[in-house]
């Protein structure tokens, strides 16, 4: 019976045993020699990364140290590091170890059995020239590249076959000058086709100065710089970028990761390549198949690859490009870019002549709307609404001039940078697409300007059921001080607009109050001009009060009115202009009132109108 009892006990600490192995995730160290941000080794290590976690059945735990120890020349100098990486990963169980780039392989190397004994290796990135086989245990896994050094030299001579000498960029640091020897006795069988000039005994200051002096003919083959002869570290994509700044002839590099930055290109180290390759057989090590693995094939040049940008620019012909090169970064035309913007800009155009033409046609109607009016004056029963939209189209037909006018400008704006665009797009040579693109920026920004009028206008106008909605009064005034811009500039009056910050909603329709709000700034407007008085100045003020309402005023330094008509002021058919429907006071009191708020006039101390209406905020509970 006791038997028994201890067999289920250990089978049940057998299945939760193994239940715990099943969720205890999988541990990688990653080990940079020169840092987490350096290329090429940072590109193979983020493919590596990036795909091993993609097609990884089981969690993964990544763990990255940065070494520097590339510029390290004596071993002693490594204890730090090996101190470092047993804190990071003490009391964790390791399941395996990924040095990128040959001198942070060796460092795992001399110091493993202090620290991962029997943790097995995958080495990624490192020339198959660095790695021996006898260095390495049962338990190590390898995906090397292969670097055909002389291919460079002939990709340079096939581009361009007139060069007669070439500057090599490489480091001073240890890793830098085993390469360095690597390159003089490959590029030995050229010496007496084309001068090879070695910088790596100078600063990267006196690179960049024989960069920028070298002579016709001459190309510039940069290969590694992470240290230069005075022991300055760099960054390899940074420094070669300034380089490319200054250079004189044209650059070329050794791996996938430098395009775009600067070289022209040809046969390149897969960076890429080498990342997935080697999460591909990671994969394979973390499921248990250490010591069955053979290491795939190293990964050498793939098809050239061009920046049709540098190729253009130093004046190469695509037809002296081997058969099957890829090229990238070509560019597009300025309408292959913005086919969607210019067609767009264009359709602005037309839409806003279209809308021009119909403004004009509603000038002519004026008087037929002066007509209407008149009838409507001696009918009863005149609806409120009708008689608000009348007095909206007739506003509107005394502003037609400036309002063609407003809309004009943007549109002859639009026109001279259309032309301008287009001259960018004939002009032989560099088609300019930055600046371009900055003149169909203009053409967006001035169509939407007169997108805006029309829109503002055509709510105004259109006849339809009052929309009651929550609404910013904020948001309402610069929309109507932007169709009365032009009016007001016209007669040399400033208009100044005061709004109290943190208003509360009110619960209005939108288009009637700002029907309110403009039928009262151009009735100040009018006042001031017809007074003769130079320098006007409309004040708009927005408030909050305390009776939770907010109060709007128009106030106008004009002549000011008369008790008498004062007292009339709002009444129907009232005017005090010679051709006026004395409709526009009177509905906008309508209007007020219909929304449960107020509209009265004073006088102001030494002259001038004081018009002030209120409106109650929206209730947020109802």
């Amino acid at each position: 019976m006791i038997m028994m009892r201890i067999a289920w006990l250990s089978l049940v600490l057998l299945i939760f045993a193994t239940a715990a192995a099943a969720n205890e995730p999988r541990r990688v160290l990653i080990v940079h020699a020169f840092g987490h941000a350096y290329s090429p080794w940072s590109d193979m290590a983020a493919e590596f990364r990036e795909q091993l976690i993609k097609n990884s059945s089981e969690p993964i735990d990544l763990y990255e140290v940065s070494l520097d120890t590339a510029r390290v020349s004596d071993p002693r100098d490594e204890e730090p590091f090996v101190e470092y990486i047993r804190a990071v990963l003490s009391g964790r169980k390791l399941d395996l170890i990924v040095p990128v780039g040959a001198p942070a392989a060796f460092f795992i190397q001399r110091h493993r059995k202090m620290i991962f004994p029997t943790t097995p290796m995958l080495i990624v990135g490192a020339d198959v020239r660095r790695i021996s086989p006898t260095s390495r245990t049962p338990i190590d896994a390898a995906v090397l590249l292969d670097l055909d050094l002389s291919a460079y030299l002939k990709n340079i001579l096939r581009l361009l076959p007139e060069t007669k000498q070439i500057a090599v960029v490489v480091g001073n640091s240890p890793v830098e000058r085993y390469w360095t020897s690597e390159l003089r006795r490959e590029f030995e069988p050229f010496a007496d086709r084309v001068k090879i000039i070695w910088l790596n005994d100078l600063t990267f200051g006196e690179m960049l100065e024989r960069a920028a002096s070298m002579p016709p003919q001459s190309a510039i083959f940069w290969f590694l710089l992470s240290e230069d002869a005075a022991g300055v570290p760099y960054s390899q994509d940074s420094a070669l970028e300034k380089m490319r700044e200054v250079a004189a002839v044209p650059i070329f590099g050794m791996g996938d990761f430098e395009l775009g930055r600067g070289i022209i290109g040809g046969p390149l180290m897969q960076t890429r390549a080498l990342g997935r390759e080697a999460a591909k057989l990671g994969l394979r090590i973390l499921k248990g198949e250490q010591g069955e693995i053979v290491d795939p094939p190293a990964v050498t040049f793939g098809a050239p690859i061009y920046d049709l940008r540098e190729i253009r620019r130093w004046n190469i012909g695509e037809a002296q490009l081997p058969l099957g090169s890829i090229t990238q970064f070509r560019e597009q035309t300025v309408w292959e870019q913005y086919r969607m913007e210019i067609v767009g800009a264009l359709a602005v155009v037309f839409l806003e002549a279209a809308l021009i033409t119909a403004l004009l046609f509603e000038r002519k109607g004026r008087k037929r709307a002066d007509e209407l009016a008149s009838k409507a004056r001696t009918e009863t029963g005149l609806y409120r609404e009708n008689l608000a939209h009348l007095a909206r189209v007739h506003t509107v037909g005394e502003m037609s001039t400036a309002i063609a006018h407003e809309i004009n400008q943007p549109l002859v704006a639009i026109k001279n940078y259309a032309v301008a665009a287009r001259g960018r797009l004939t002009r032989n040579g560099n088609p300019g697409s930055a600046k371009v693109k900055e003149l169909l920026d203009k053409i967006e920004a001035q169509s939407s300007r007169a997108g805006d009028v029309i829109r503002s206008l055509r709510a105004i106008v259109k006849k339809r059921d009052p929309e009651l909605a929550e609404t910013e009064f904020a948001e309402l005034v610069p929309v109507v001080l932007r169709l009365v811009e032009l009016e007001s500039r016209n007669a040399n009056i400033r208009i100044e607009s005061t709004i109290a910050p943190e208003l509360p909603p009110i619960f209005v329709d939108g288009i009637q109050i700002q029907q309110v709000l403009l039928n009262l700034v151009r009735n100040a407007i009018e006042s001031i001009e017809a007074a003769g008085i130079s320098d006007g100045i409309i004040k708009v003020a927005v408030v909050g009060t305390a009776k939770s309402e907010i109060a709007v005023s128009v106030t106008d330094c004009g002549p000011g009115l008369s008790p008498e008509v004062a007292g009339h002021i709002f009444d129907p058919f009232y005017s005090t202009k010679r051709e006026g429907l004395g409709v526009g006071l009177s509905i906008c009191r309508a209007i007020v009132e219909a929304h449960g708020g107020l509209l009265s006039l004073s006088s102001k101390e030494g002259g001038g109108c004081v018009f002030r209406f209120t409106l109650p905020v929206a209730n947020r509970e109802s």
